[in-house]
């Protein structure tokens, strides 16, 4: 009996796993996507108070359990602390922009001179093997110059890639983009550089980040930035909300059948801790409404 409940419930689950890509198939959506979770870099770094060490640490901790596999946990500004961070990372980020505006205020220099920075520690990280992502903000609007042209960020993308960066992030800093925007923008960036090589990072200011999300599924795209909570925000950027939650993309992936790797149970407690050690409100939708049917 016991075998056969065993290879009952196997035949089970290979059914469900045929059907999960089958599905996923007839919509023409992939099958799996990758997250990655920017909250305890992004998220906390917005925040006017400092985050307790130990906290932090749990809380990546959490997210970890949760079955996220791609955690940004800190951020640094010299090229010199890249053999340091070798050690225990696997990959670095470098920060851009699609607006000379926001590049001055965000980074201290022109978009030009970013790349000079950028080259720096790119070849620091690859005399460690270190991965390095870029990424891009304001693709999809600037707080100061208002709209932004896809070429240029696409003429970016294509740098960033020759410059070694094994993966670019499109940030929608200022959460204005809307479905038909992002579609447009990534069929001009991958005229120039592959949509396997990106990711796509929405701010929910407007309400828009799942369906942009959705729009870059659409496309092709099959990694995206996400936050637990919502936590985030830009200092550059005012009126601008914090990233969309972790919690509600995982939500998102799993009604489209869509595999993340994510314990969403797991995850929505993740941000449920972060948010009472910081003492704010979770910005997950999903996180709130079945917080409310766990109480219940």
């Amino acid at each position: 009996m016991i075998i056969f409940a065993l290879i009952f419930q196997e035949t089970v689950f290979e059914f469900f796993s045929h059907l999960v890509c089958y599905f996923s198939q007839l919509t023409g959506l992939p099958t799996v996507v990758k997250i990655v979770e920017v909250g305890p870099r992004d998220g906390l770094q917005n925040e006017q108070e400092m985050v307790p060490t130990d906290v932090k640490v749990e809380f990546i901790n959490k997210l970890a359990d949760s079955g996220l596999k791609n955690i940004e946990v800190t951020s640094f500004v010299s090229p010199k602390w890249v053999p340091q961070v070798a050690a225990g990372a696997e990959e670095v980020a470098i920060f851009g922009a699609a607006s000379e505006s926001f590049a001055k205020k965000n980074i201290n220099c022109s978009v030009d001179e970013s790349f000079e920075r950028f080259r720096k520690v790119t070849e620091a990280a690859k005399k460690e093997n270190v991965l390095v992502r870029g990424y891009v903000s304001c693709v999809l609007g600037c707080p100061y110059e208002g709209d932004v042209k896809p070429e240029k960020v696409a003429e970016i993308c294509k740098k960033l890639e020759d410059m070694g960066c094994y993966e670019i992030s499109l940030g929608d800093t200022i959460g204005v983009g809307t479905p038909g925007a992002m579609k447009q923008l990534l069929t001009e960036v991958s005229r120039l550089v592959p949509l396997s090589k990106i990711a796509v990072h929405c701010h929910d200011t407007y309400g828009q980040a799942l369906a942009n999300i959705l729009a870059a599924l659409q496309m092709g795209v099959t990694v995206f930035d996400s936050s637990a909570a919502g936590l985030g925000g830009c200092p550059y950027a005012k009126g601008a909300s914090g990233n969309v939650s972790t919690e509600d993309v995982v939500y998102l992936m799993n009604g489209l059948a869509i595999q993340t790797g994510v314990d969403l149970h797991k995850v929505i407690e993740a941000g449920h801790y972060i948010s009472s050690a910081i003492g704010k409100k979770s910005g997950s939708k999903v996180g709130a409404a079945m917080g409310v049917k766990c109480a219940l």
